[in-house]
């Protein structure tokens, strides 16, 4: 088995999703055109795309003016995951695309003609990672081909939220199978059902993370808005490593019911947007208490359902943040972005505490993955359960011995350790899961996060996302010794939020700002300010290498 700082550092990047070192990277010098087309996997042109960098606020201009439908949006996102995923680069991002997208558009533009709009989101369409259930003619899979064919029993209560919300659900994105947590020598983005997802920057570089689909097909501009999960890093490090905003929120401020789980005590979904305020937009429509997830009973007076009004550009004028330097692993080129980036904020008027350092060991400590094996085992086992008798597998154990049927199909590049390890666990009422749950939480959020936040009276604090993409390796796999700083907000079940830092020889990188529970107002204002103050997004060109 791989030693617990490899793991943590795979599962924070990579969400579980894999860091990788910045070692083999292209040479010095500067960062990547600001056009969006570029050249694709054989060296053919990728032309610019009339929606390249359409945020929802334009999109719903062009709607209110009659320029355009959600009809005709939606046909042109069809359209560029049609020419873009499948074929020219191939990035297979999107697993499967909504039969019915079309017909709610139609809907939706007829509710629109008669005086009825339902808000920020009416008419917009929004991509789901495939570990989200929907109840419709797309299926819910988890990239594994043990559930092909399941279509659940009801919406998720992200999909639930969004359909009232008047989004059109456009696809299904690909994602490291069982969101990452399968085997070891494991390749983030890759999936049986969906094979190998590419990142769009440099196509045989990866996108990391089990969210990787959700972060390739928002920077290609496949979809207006995507939809991520996170158990620990997995919206985070997807969404620096293709160049976006990610939001994971406090655990509880979104439903998780109808998400394929990993761990109840950390996962959540999120925004993965290209711009902060996209991402606000999309958070605020997801808020609300869900008596299928007991979790969110706690957002109950904590949650916005209008995000975007903490959106300033002026928030960093005497915000308080706290720079964590005891993150390792990181590229020196990183780093010095970093520190660029800590100057900027500077400049806007922020106060700076710099270092604000944190103790490693908390999200290092090895009882991180006696818990996620325990809530593994007990919470897919439930989930299975509730898609009903006619399920393709009912339990941990039936997905293991389908694997083991299938191995030429499941496993061509690694295995499945980390299912046989969990479900060797026993319940969750075994005193070393209860003392290690205690133990990790206590350490990254009463001792961790909330001392640091309250010691130093802080707004945020900050740190470099992760190390830059590394190049994909079905041999080797995932690169296990960049650096990452998802853990303890991941471990916590605290708010985090990823925002494009810069470019290091074409390919991006990210800050964090997180914070403690239920802060995403203060974070939400200060990322904001700092993206309006940096602009430091670049659409993806489409290379086949960069050498």
């Amino acid at each position: 088995m791989i030693d617990r700082r490899q793991f943590i550092g795979a599962s924070v990047a990579g969400g579980l999703g894999a860091v990788a070192a910045a070692s083999g990277c292209a040479p010095e010098g500067g960062s990547t055109d600001s056009g969006a087309g570029g050249t694709g996997a054989e060296g053919a042109a990728v032309p610019p795309f009339e929606m390249d960098e359409v945020t929802v606020d334009q999109l719903q201009a062009s709607m209110a003016s009659g320029e355009r439908t959600a009809r005709s949006i939606a046909e042109l996102y069809l359209g560029r995951i049609e020419a873009l995923d499948g074929q020219g680069p191939e990035l297979h991002s999107i697993i499967e695309t909504n039969p019915d997208a079309l017909e709610i558009a139609d809907e939706l533009d007829a509710e629109r003609a008669a005086g009825n709009i339902r808000g920020p989101l009416h008419g917009i369409p929004v991509a789901l990672k495939d570990n989200i259930d929907t109840h419709d003619r797309m299926t819910t899979t988890a990239g594994s081909l043990a559930l092909e064919g399941s279509i659940p029993l009801q919406d998720s209560g992200v999909a639930a939220r969004l359909r009232e919300a008047g989004a059109v659900i456009l696809a299904k994105a690909n994602l490291s199978e069982w969101a990452y947590f399968r085997g070891e020598r494991a390749t983030s983005g890759w999936s049986a059902r969906g094979g190998q997802c590419r990142n769009p920057y440099a196509l045989d570089r990866n996108p990391c993370g089990s969210s990787s689909g959700s972060g390739a097909a928002a920077s290609a501009n496949l979809c207006a808005l995507t939809v991520g999960t996170e158990t620990g890093g997995s919206i985070m490090c997807p969404s620096s490593s293709n160049g976006i905003v990610g939001i994971k929120p406090t655990v509880g401020l979104w439903s998780r019911a109808g998400v394929i789980p990993i761990s109840h005590s950390q996962d959540t979904a999120g925004p993965m947007c290209r711009t902060v305020r996209d991402a606000a937009i999309l958070l605020g429509a997801c808020i609300g208490v869900d008596p299928r997830d007991p979790a969110t009973a706690a957002s109950e007076g904590r949650g916005h359902a209008d995000y975007a009004q903490f959106l300033d550009p002026t928030g960093l004028q005497g915000a308080r943040i706290g720079v964590v330097r005891t993150f390792p692993g990181f590229d020196p080129r990183v780093l010095a972005l970093f520190d660029e980036a800590i100057e900027a904020m500077r400049a806007e008027g922020a106060v700076i505490i710099d270092p604000a350092n944190m103790d490693d060991a908390a999200w290092n400590d090895t009882l991180s993955l006696v818990v996620l094996e325990y809530e593994f085992k007990a919470d897919l086992n439930a989930y299975l359960a509730g898609l009903g008798p006619d399920a393709p597998v009912k339990s941990l154990a039936e997905v293991i011995e389908f694997n083991e049927r299938n191995a030429d199909r499941e496993m061509p590049h690694f295995g499945q350790q980390r299912l046989i390890a969990s479900q060797a666990r026993g319940p969750l009422t075994d005193p070393e899961y209860l003392d290690a749950v205690t133990t990790i939480q206590r350490a990254n959020r009463e001792d961790g996060i909330d001392r640091l936040a309250r010691e130093h009276d802080l707004d945020a604090i900050v740190a470099p996302t992760r190390d830059l993409p590394w190049p994909t390796d079905h041999i080797k796999g995932d690169r296990l010794d960049g650096g990452s700083s998802a853990a303890p907000a991941a471990i916590a079940g605290y708010p985090d939020i990823t925002v494009p830092m810069g470019f290091v020889r074409g390919l991006p990188a990210g800050i964090s700002f997180f914070g403690p529970a239920w802060t995403e107002p203060a974070l939400l204002r200060i990322a904001y300010a700092y993206e309006q103050a940096t602009q430091e997004r670049r659409p993806p060109t489409f290379a086949a290498t960069l050498g």
